[in-house]
C-alpha cells in the first residue's frame, strides 16, 4: 500500500506542476468561479459543449496543491464525456470523500489519486472545490463559496 500512496502523491504533484485545462476557450457554454474563504483556494471552470459532450474544459486556480491538482484532473477526465457521465464522475468523488460505497463509476483515471485526501478531513474541501464549482456551472450559478 505504501507504493500505491507514493504513486498517488506523484500523480497529484504532476497535476499541480503541469495542470491540464489551462488553455482559454473560444466559446464558453457553462462557467463558474468558486472560492473557499477558509483557506483561500480559488477556481474558475469553463466548459465548451458540442453534441451534449464536453468538448473542452478550462480550469484556472490559485491555492494548495490538492485544489490545483483536482481541477487539473477534472479537466483531463471530463473532456469527451457527456454531461450525465460527468455528473456521475463528480458524484463518485463526493461519495469517496464521505467514505460511501462508490462502485457506480469505472472510468475515473487519475481521480483515484485524490482518494487519499479523505484521510485528512480538513483537505476534503480543497479536493471538492473544482468539482462543486463544475456542478454549480451546470446549474447556471456563476459564483459559489464553500466553507
Amino acid at each position: 500500500m505504501p507504493q500505491l500512496n507514493e504513486l498517488y502523491r506523484e500523480i497529484i504533484l504532476e497535476h499541480y506542476r503541469k495542470p491540464c485545462g489551462r488553455e482559454p476557450l473560444d466559446k464558453v457554454d457553462y462557467h463558474a468561479e468558486g472560492t473557499n474563504p477558509l483557506c483561500g483556494d480559488e477556481v474558475k471552470i469553463g466548459l465548451q459543449i458540442k453534441n451534449n459532450k464536453i468538448e473542452k474544459v478550462y480550469t484556472e486556480g490559485h491555492g494548495c496543491s490538492i485544489s490545483i491538482a483536482s481541477g487539473s484532473i477534472l479537466a483531463d477526465i471530463l473532456r469527451g464525456k457527456t454531461l450525465e457521465e460527468a455528473k456521475k464522475i463528480s458524484e463518485y468523488l463526493k461519495c469517496t470523500m464521505q467514505w460511501k460505497n462508490n462502485n457506480f463509476c469505472d472510468d475515473v483515471g487519475d481521480l483515484r489519486a485524490l482518494e487519499g485526501v479523505k484521510k485528512f478531513p480538513v483537505r476534503i474541501k480543497c479536493a471538492l472545490l473544482p468539482w462543486t464549482t463544475f456542478e454549480e456551472a451546470l446549474m447556471g450559478h456563476d459564483r459559489i463559496e464553500i466553507s
